[in-house]
């Protein structure tokens, strides 16, 4: 896959220290995360030729991401090893998963709307509850710069794109609005086919802020919609209308030096509709989220908050309908302190939800300073899944189903080799108890009822290198895992033992080329009558940014 992009550069300014807040609910720079976590930045994204946000997550370790077709059609992530209703993705902290089918709709996130991406691998249902067994996603949606951007272009399968961004205002006060348009005639999806099957999203984000006395108060949306096209069970042409949007606002202030406050009030909708039938899917949630953080000492921090989410999903699914209108309530706490060459974060919650009554949750991380630029890390959690709209009463429901649990184990070492380089190498095993299968009762009808009959295993080892300066940056990642049913002892579909990535960059002022190249190995998929073998494959981008000239951002 070959892009060139032409953008107005800014004038250079001083790189910033990554931070990431997702791992802890609180700003850590990325170097002191004890958990295991990757960056995409918005530069990168923009330069890849990226369709879709699912496109540039296949190049993360750990991370295996499928497609049911081309752009738009339904994308799944696998993390560890993990189910793909197993990862959270959360859009600047709010959960996008729906209540219907689990997972989120990430092929609808245009690149052009993220400032960045942090990839947490590992359980977090004690900061996020349900769902957060693989780990969490959390996109963080780009900061207009003042003034105006405009963004155009084109590539095959008459696939065009454009995108506006404007911002106005400064620190006290201001504003930002992205809007992104795409639509592609595809390419035919189902063996057997000659229909080419398309896309087409129209998307926005906005946001604004402003300071009132000791008040900070922020605003952030996103939209898209649109119609996908794919070929069904039958290689019949058919398509559905999505909505996806997200409404937050927050307020944040400091009632004491040693107390901050943030209180989140978010809504989030996802809909489907086919347009060859009934058939709907409509998840609405509300959520209140009221998080506080306590500085005991300039090496000790507590946190406390409550998070509350009341969610109604209505269906109609192959012309059967069901409804579900269900609240949880997660209560959690967290300390992490900081104590000679010792890191530790520790943290329990407790979530009351109203189908399953009460489920505790806990993570324990530890990190040793070992020479210099070094650190070992070991960490150990656990997760689980509430079942979904669909798992309980869609075709199979079963209302007696318990949630999904897990347990998973990580250590690592983690070097700075001076400060360009950098190495880590980690081993992780997460066990999956009471893992919802569909068991068929009737073979010749293919009736039968979702059940909690399996249990999964995945070991998996990780290493990474990484090299940076102010001309070249480098990566080479590899990730070794061995994804398990434990009943059966056959490795767990769409997931591959080995995947590698390496990437580099050239730099030359404003002006960049670089290479990323991808390999996953084959992998065990559906089929009929008997799962079938995916082939192993490659992915090779080539992109390269130049900037027409340099403008002052004063």
């Amino acid at each position: 896959m070959l892009s060139f992009v032409v953008l107005a550069a800014a004038a250079a300014s001083p790189a910033l220290e990554p931070v990431v807040v997702t791992a802890t609910r609180t700003e850590t720079a990325a170097k002191d995360v004890l958990a295991s976590v990757d960056l995409i930045g918005g530069d990168a994204l923009l330069r890849q030729p990226a369709a879709d946000l699912g496109d540039a997550l296949r190049f993360v370790p750990g991370v295996e991401v499928t497609r049911l077709g081309g752009a738009g059609q339904q994308t799944s992530i696998f993390m560890r090893g993990t189910e793909s209703n197993h990862v959270l993705v959360l859009m600047d902290g709010l959960r996008l998963n729906p209540g219907t089918i689990g997972t989120a709709a990430i092929q609808n996130i245009a690149p052009e709307f993220v400032e960045r991406v942090e990839v947490v691998k590992g359980p977090r249902s004690t900061l996020y509850g349900s769902d957060a067994i693989g780990g969490v996603i959390n996109v963080i949606t780009r900061r207009a710069e003042p003034g105006i951007r405009v963004q155009a272009g084109y590539g095959s399968f008459d696939t065009r794109t454009a995108s506006l961004s404007a911002g106005l205002g400064g620190e006290q006060a201001g504003a930002q609005f992205v809007a992104a348009r795409e639509e592609s005639e595809g390419f035919p999806t189902r063996t057997g086919s000659t229909t080419d099957r398309g896309y087409e999203n129209t998307s926005f984000t906005a946001a604004a802020h402003a300071v009132a006395g000791p008040v900070t108060l922020g605003l952030r949306a996103w939209h898209a919609s649109g119609t996908s096209e794919y070929s069904d069970f039958f290689v019949a042409p058919v398509d559905q209308d999505f909505e996806n949007s997200v409404l937050a606002l927050t307020a944040a202030f400091a009632p004491t030096d040693a107390w901050s406050s943030r209180l989140m009030l978010g809504h989030a909708v996802d809909d489907l509709e086919q347009n060859q039938s009934t058939d709907f899917l409509d998840t609405k949630r509300n959520t209140v989220d009221w998080q506080n953080d306590f500085a005991l000492s300039g090496h000790h921090t507590l946190t406390a908050g409550l998070l509350w989410q009341d969610e109604e999903a209505d269906a109609l699914s192959f012309g059967a309908p069901y409804a579900a209108d269900t609240t949880t309530t997660q209560a959690y706490l967290q300390d992490q302190a900081r104590f000679g060459p010792f890191h530790a974060v520790a943290g329990v919650a407790y979530t009351d939800h109203e189908t399953f009554g009460g489920h505790a949750t806990w993570n324990a991380e530890l990190g040793v300073e070992a020479g210099a630029g070094g650190r070992v890390v070991a960490s150990a959690g656990s997760g689980f899944r509430a079942p979904d709209a669909t798992d309980l009463y869609g075709f199979g429901g079963n209302p007696a189903l318990d949630p999904e649990e897990s347990t998973s184990y990580e250590i690592g070492y983690r070097q700075a080799i001076g400060e360009r380089q950098s190495i880590s190498l980690s081993a992780f095993r997460t066990d999956i108890d009471d893992l919802i299968e569909f068991f068929v009762t009737d073979p010749d009808t293919f009736e039968g009822e979702n059940r909690n009959v399996a249990s999964a295993r995945i070991d998996g080892v990780e290493a990474g290198w990484r090299y940076d300066d102010e001309a070249w940056s480098a990566s080479l990642a590899a990730t070794w895992q061995d994804p398990r049913d434990r009943e059966s002892g056959e490795r767990l579909l769409r997931r591959a033992r080995e995947n590698y990535a390496a990437a580099l960059a050239r730099r030359f002022g404003p002006h960049e080329v670089a290479v990323d190249v991808l390999y996953a190995g084959e992998r065990r998929d559906v089929g009929f009558p008997a799962a079938i073998v995916m082939p192993a494959y490659w992915i090779a981008n080539l992109s390269a940014r130049v900037a027409l000239g340099e403008r002052d951002p004063r």
